[in-house]
């Protein structure tokens, strides 16, 4: 079948939803589908386009069997609420000559957000006359009116009004964790419209390795008891929590924080740094994602932070990498939310109160103390990513809910295994 992705967030953005929407539709390209994808100029996280794509309106690429077709984005790197919606309204507008210049496809899949490029895809699905899957990865406005992004009352309303039409008019919708279900059944969306698929990882490329590898050694870290953050840093996470229970555990020459995330980010979280006294934190840049396998496995700890008015259903797509690489997880985010659930369900983690670094110094001073412990979490997360995230789960379900919506059924295809520890891997992260 040909597949239309329409997608803000695309490769080569290293974090987010860019690695996942990616995967898919390589993976798709594997499993004998044409892919087409439509997305903006890459700029994320640094909200600058990147070098080798400016001063272009539009670029179409070949890339592992996936046709690119990459649009102009009128894009700030200090947005404010207008230039956010100035930033979409020049996706909606660039990506649709690119969206006509292609095959009709059989399926559309939108990612969500940014919302108003459901306008666009909703109208490509009536001229096409094929079905529009709305793939939500977060809920918005109400994520973004949580922690404060949106405040004016009249764009709230104009937002919502845009949530309704891109529900009621999507085929299908399917969502990454069951409290998006709850949110949208809320909101009077039928539940037969809606499907679970969470976000995934390569648990053949993530998973255990020695973590005395040469990513700990060109950082300084042998020896060290590594507690490690990577990812993005905005304002749902709140990375000063983080900073300040460094800083209570500084008097321990042993433990070593790390925080990777864009560099911007990190000049203020080194700010803070000083004014804690926190010499005891090491900030790194995004590192390339050949690298990510040996960073992972270097760490003792994994971290997930959250602020404690981050919306309940918002779940983390560090959390499936965490505990696909057999590290223990430290989550300090609301007890009521998503997150919680998962690594909580998962076996392979401690939950703490957001904001409190001194219960998130606690936790990791715990896992210091007792090695056995933190093995146990680090296999038991490891077991549960291979069981609920593995990629090939989560390709079949797109699959299947692909053939569902345009009247065909997947055709059979050889069962492997049951997805076990693989027997013999080659270390890609050498």
């Amino acid at each position: 079948m040909h597949i239309l992705i329409y997608s803000y967030n695309y490769y080569p953005e290293p974090i987010g939803i860019a690695p996942l929407i990616t995967e898919l539709a390589e993976g798709l390209v594997t499993r004998g589908h044409q892919v087409r994808v439509i997305t903006g100029m890459p700029n994320y996280p640094q909200r600058e386009i990147y070098k080798e794509y400016q001063g272009k309106w539009y670029v179409t690429e070949k890339k592992n069997g996936v046709t690119i077709q990459r649009s102009y984005l009128r894009i700030k790197s200090k947005p404010n609420l207008i230039d956010r919606l100035l930033l979409e309204l020049s996706f909606i507008f660039t990506s649709l000559p690119q969206a006509f210049n292609g095959k009709r496809p059989d399926v559309i899949l939108l990612t969500v957000p940014p919302l108003l490029v459901s306008l666009p895809a909703t109208l490509l699905g009536r001229l096409y006359g094929c079905p529009v899957v709305l793939n939500v990865q977060d809920i918005l406005p109400e994520a973004a009116i949580r922690v404060g992004l949106m405040t004016n009352k009249r764009m709230i309303q104009f937002c919502e009004a845009i949530e309704k039409f891109a529900y009621r008019y999507a085929t299908k919708i399917s969502v990454i964790a069951d409290g998006f279900l709850e949110n949208l059944v809320k909101k009077g969306v039928n539940p037969q419209k809606m499907v679970c698929i969470p976000n995934w990882v390569d648990v053949n490329f993530i998973r255990p390795l020695n973590k005395n590898n040469s990513w700990r050694s060109n950082h300084q870290l042998n020896g060290k008891f590594v507690v490690m953050y990577s990812g993005n840093i905005a304002l749902t996470q709140g990375l000063e929590t983080v900073v300040a229970a460094a800083a209570c555990l500084r008097h321990i020459p042993d433990i070593s924080f790390v925080i990777v995330g864009e560099s911007k980010a990190l000049a203020r979280l080194q700010k803070h740094c000083l004014a804690c006294g926190a010499d005891n934190v090491l900030l790194l840049p995004l590192q390339p994602r050949e690298q990510l396998p040996q960073m992972l496995a270097t760490a003792d700890v994994g971290l997930i932070v959250q602020k404690s008015n981050v919306i309940s259903f918002n779940m983390p797509s560090k959390i499936p990498l965490l505990l696909a690489a057999g590290r223990p997880v430290v989550g300090s985010v609301p007890d009521n939310g998503t997150a919680a659930k998962v690594i909580t369900e998962s076996g392979g983690g401690l939950i703490v109160e957001p904001e409190s670094p001194e219960a998130l110094a606690a936790a990791v001073l715990e896992l210091y103390n007792n090695a056995d412990l933190a093995a146990k979490l680090g296999h038991q997360g490891r077991q549960f990513a291979l069981e609920k995230f593995a990629f090939e789960q989560a390709i079949e379900s797109y699959e299947d809910l692909f053939f569902d919506v345009i009247g065909q059924r997947r055709p059979t295809l050889d069962k492997t295994e049951p997805l076990s520890e693989p027997k013999s891997i080659v270390d890609v992260s050498r």
